[in-house]
């Protein structure tokens, strides 16, 4: 049975070596490595605009860069990071760099050069943290902007397996330090556990308050897998919306609690996430931003305030992932939503789970 080398992989703790983030949040992988809680997201920054929003970023405090291949964007974040190193910044060794592997590399061939490319177009020796982006693929060379019903391979259990192996290898080679999934489904995680020698550090997938995916948060506990969220503030900047999708940073409770504490809706949504135990990176290129979203980290939500955030949950998913759904897809069986919900998490990992949520 696969157990997690580090059983307090939500541990949190806070960390002042840094005096432009006094109160630094960091979360424990299951390498034992410490991953700061909080970063910057860099999906839908554009060249031209992504290099100037990770200098801003770095110089303002933060130490956790999340990136993709897909993006288009790792060259110019590749210059903007040596610039950083090289004017003393900050240290390549102080700062948690994260890219992921692209739907068309999923071939365990394929992988290693995929994850050599990143490094050559961020300028690294090596990435703190390589994620499979999607458990579906694509067939080789497709492009997302022209994806036809053939590129779209789906989910396949067994490729996910060998491309698993591959990602394992890029350790034994030094080249990343850890290894996780993102937008896995407690399902096609529990497959993956099967065949897997590593378990996975880091699932990253949408939670934002409409959709605070708490019962993938217990399981992931229990397995030593941590949560990470993309899309914390709902991404307004999304680029399929729905006429009935909820606006998240209008939502009415999370305007008091700003209130209350002279603080941003934002601000609020991601200090909820840190509150949960979880890693959040929201995006932005705005420099104020930047620092804004920043002093997320200084606020204090108490016992009230967490109740009250975790009652306005819709189970609302913002980003469907239909760009690559088959004929025969829909929003219940891409996400495993009936499967889901079957699966009987342990009650003492979801006890455990909520103490260390509220601090009782």
């Amino acid at each position: 049975h696969l157990r997690p080398r580090d059983s307090a992989v939500v541990k949190i703790f806070k960390d002042s070596r840094s005096s432009a983030m006094a109160k630094e949040w960091f979360v424990t992988l299951n390498t034992g490595a410490k991953m700061p809680a909080f970063g910057l997201g860099t999906w839908l920054s554009k060249p031209g605009e992504v290099g100037a929003a990770v200098e801003a970023a770095l110089r303002a405090g933060y130490i956790n860069i999340d990136c993709a291949h897909i993006y288009g964007n790792e060259p110019e974040i590749g210059e903007a990071l040596q610039k950083c190193f090289k004017e003393g910044v900050v240290k390549r060794e102080d700062v948690f760099i994260t890219s992921k592997l692209w739907n068309t590399d999923h071939a365990k061939e394929d992988v290693l050069l995929a994850c050599q490319t990143t490094l050559k177009n961020l300028q690294l020796d090596y990435l703190d943290l390589y994620l499979i982006h999607w458990p579906v693929s694509l067939r080789k060379g497709s492009q997302i902007r022209s994806l036809t019903m053939e590129d779209r391979l789906g989910y396949n259990p067994e490729e996910v397996a060998e491309c698993w192996k591959g990602m394992e290898e890029l350790v034994e080679k030094g080249l990343v330090k850890a290894i996780g999934i993102s937008n896995f489904t407690i399902t096609k995680t529990e497959r993956l556990l099967q065949t897997a020698k590593i378990v996975p550090a880091v699932n990253q997938v949408e939670i934002q308050p409409y959709f605070q995916q708490q019962k993938l948060k217990e399981y992931s506990q229990g397995k030593g897998i941590l949560l990470e969220a993309y899309s914390p503030l709902g991404n307004p900047t999304r680029p399929i919306k729905l006429d009935d999708d909820p606006v998240v940073l209008d939502d009415p409770v999370m305007k008091e609690i700003a209130t209350k504490l002279n603080a941003t809706v934002a601000q609020v949504c991601i200090s909820f996430a840190l509150h949960r135990g979880l890693v959040v990176i929201p995006k932005t290129v705005n420099p104020a931003r930047v620092v804004e979203n920043l002093k997320s980290t200084e606020l204090k939500l108490d016992a009230e305030d967490m109740r009250r955030l975790r009652d306005i949950d819709k189970n609302h998913r913002l980003l469907f992932g239909k760009i690559f759904w088959r004929e025969n897809d829909n929003l219940e069986n891409f996400w495993d939503v009936v499967e889901d919900e079957k699966f009987v998490v342990k009650p003492p990992e979801a006890k455990k789970q909520r103490s260390e949520e509220t601090g009782q």
